[in-house]
């Protein structure tokens, strides 16, 4: 089964570039920071989310979908944690964002919900798990790769080449930095600014934090 064409071209126009890479010892995550509101910028944005101290999820469509889908994965997974006494694994809190999307976009609305999304986390045991969640619910494993939004394009072709099994989570920062400057520079939707996070046994880390600033030369 494919997912749904119509969906999945609407998240292509939208301006985002997000990424996630695994590597031997953990995952990267990274995004972009522009906001568009039709042809015009809007303010940075910031795309990643950290949804508990053991997960993140990063996406792409619609901005005020993709913040309430977030918070409503937060409190449903506090909630099977309270009531378990354990927290949740990766695997069953990326089933859970599955399903509330597919609920989104199967609610009668003015404006329907169009948000494609990673989530990435660690489990207890100290393994690792990052999945790509598309805008009908559909679910994957991301097993070396993958990015979404309008710099996809850019940025799946600059991975392609320089991707290598078995690479460290500080070869995957550099490699996610690189990709996100492909896309930044040749995506008309993507700028202003990139952020990488990176999930190990250890936990979750903002590795990078950076804006992109334009600025005025003189002609010599």
């Amino acid at each position: 089964m494919e997912t749904n064409t119509e969906i999945k071209n609407s998240i292509l126009k939208t301006g985002t570039t997000i990424l996630g890479i695994v590597c031997k010892d953990g995952i990267v995550m990274a995004a972009d920071r522009q906001v568009t509101q039709g042809n015009v910028k809007g303010n940075k944005f910031n795309k990643i989310v950290k949804i508990n101290d053991y997960s993140l999820m990063s996406y792409a469509g619609q901005a005020a979908d993709a913040q309430r889908l977030a918070k409503i994965l937060a409190a449903e997974l506090k909630l099977d944690e309270l009531r378990s006494r354990s927290r949740p694994e990766i695997r069953k809190a990326a089933s859970l964002l599955s399903s509330l999307t597919y609920s989104s976009i199967r609610q009668p609305s003015m404006v329907p919900s169009i948000v494609a999304s990673f989530f990435g986390g660690v489990n207890e045991d100290g393994s690792f798990g990052l999945y790509t969640i598309g805008p009908d619910g559909t679910i994957m494993d991301v097993e070396k790769f993958d990015a979404d939004g309008s710099g996809m394009t850019f940025v799946i072709g600059f991975l392609e080449r320089q991707y290598k099994h078995g690479i460290s989570i500080k070869e995957g920062v550099e490699l996610a930095i690189e990709s996100l400057k492909s896309s930044t520079q040749r995506d008309l939707y993507s700028g202003l600014g990139i952020e990488v996070f990176t999930i190990t046994k250890d936990g979750i880390k903002k590795v990078v934090d950076q804006d992109i600033i334009p600025e005025y030369k003189d002609k010599k």
